[in-house]
């Protein structure tokens, strides 16, 4: 079994590269002056957002794998583990790579939203793709990092550099709901599939066996990380991933309910439910009304 190599600090990062550590937190790195990450799994115990503008060799996140394209933005979350993968003949690429560690935002706006920005843990193919003038922007906010870490350190640094992360995290935000809509009709054709799945569970006997469907269950099928399935289901419903699949279940049970030969409980075990007083609680909330009233009224 592969040995996973442990990243913990910022310096121990900048040592594989070679290049010098200014901050003990947070370092910049441009990567056409530098060596590529040796082969290998790594765990890192910090934030990496990579820039690549060539391909550059594989990286593996997840179960897939994802060849670097020109203008791609990649990112790491603390505890995550990514291996990398290239031949001999690999060359410094052009491209940036910036790594914060969550001590650096201990305290600031920052570290109460980034949870926010769920593309931390997005699969590798499920990278954002940037324009040219999307690109410059980015390469803006690196060079505006960098400069205040070529700055001594003092009482203003953390707020300053910990604000303009903030402001790249919530650009890239952005280019990511860019990216949904011109990715529409692919998106599209998953949520035709999300739908396929739903009406496909709720007709087989895996309620019973297995309970009400989770999220990440269908991110399964579909070969998405559960945030960015439930990202995509928000952008094209308004609704959460959970949302939309207690509206399905809620618009099944309400015709099941209509067939008076079963019970309330009866119903309630068809679809998943382990108790029937969640069931006829999430009805409730969701209709208005009690599934015996329902009934009543219809």
């Amino acid at each position: 079994m592969e040995q996973v190599i442990r990243l913990e600090k910022i310096s121990e990062y900048n040592v594989l590269k070679q290049t010098e550590t200014l901050h003990p937190l947070v370092s910049v790195i441009d990567n056409s002056n530098q060596i590529p990450l040796p082969n290998g799994k790594y765990h890192f115990g910090f934030y990496a957002v990579f820039l690549k503008e060539t391909v550059c060799g594989e990286l593996g996140y997840g179960r897939n794998k994802y060849d670097y394209e020109e203008g791609t933005l990649v990112f790491i979350a603390p505890g995550q583990v990514i291996s990398v993968n290239h031949d001999d003949n690999t060359k410094p690429h052009k491209g940036l790579t910036l790594i914060f560690h969550p001590d650096l935002i201990n305290g600031t706006p920052l570290a109460q939203n980034i949870n926010k920005y769920h593309f931390f843990s997005y699969e590798a193919n499920e990278a954002l793709h940037i324009s040219q003038r999307e690109k410059k922007m980015i390469y803006d906010l690196f060079e505006q990092i960098q400069f205040e870490l070529s700055q001594s350190i003092d009482k203003h640094s953390k707020k300053l550099i910990s604000f303009n992360i903030e402001l790249l995290l919530s650009y890239c935000e952005r280019f990511y709901d860019r990216q949904f809509i011109t990715r529409e009709r692919l998106n599209q054709g998953a949520m035709e599939l999300f739908e396929k799945e739903l009406n496909n569970y709720f007709n087989s006997e895996k309620p019973q066996a297995l309970g009400l469907p989770s999220v990440a269950y269908f991110a399964d099928i579909l070969h998405l990380s559960p945030n960015y399935f439930g990202d995509l289901v928000k952008k094209e419903s308004g609704k959460t991933a959970l949302e939309y699949i207690h509206f399905k279940i809620m618009n099944i049970a309400k015709d099941r309910i209509l067939d008076d030969s079963k019970t309330i409980s009866q119903i309630a075990d068809e679809l998943g439910f382990k108790y029937p007083q969640h069931f006829t609680r999430l009805f409730k909330r969701s209709v208005g009304v009690s599934p015996s009233e329902f009934r009543n009224l219809n």
